[in-house]
């Protein structure tokens, strides 16, 4: 494997990992939901919420899930100004 440029900005790099790894656990459960529909359709028809089914749910879940980590990151993000960085661009 490369390495990663060292002249990249350390805020940089620590958002890119931040972004990979919020990423990677939405994709896990997005994978639960395929695995679901592809294997378990059966389960998925289930109702669990007022008659709606797991499917419905699960996917509003997703969607919602989508939203939160994306504030998450916005919270966690680091800009250049939070390095001491004044007036830093990329």
């Amino acid at each position: 494997m490369s390495q990663p440029p060292s002249d990249l900005h350390p805020s940089v790099r620590h958002n890119a990992r931040l972004g990979i790894v919020l990423f990677i656990v939405y994709l896990i459960i997005y994978a639960g939901f395929v695995a679901l529909s592809a294997f378990a359709p059966q389960v998925m028809a289930k109702p669990v919420i007022g008659g709606v089914n797991l499917a419905v749910v699960y996917g509003f879940v997703l969607i919602g899930l989508a939203l939160v980590l994306a504030i998450v990151y916005m919270i966690l993000c680091k800009s250049d100004d939070d390095s001491g960085d004044e007036g830093a661009e990329i």
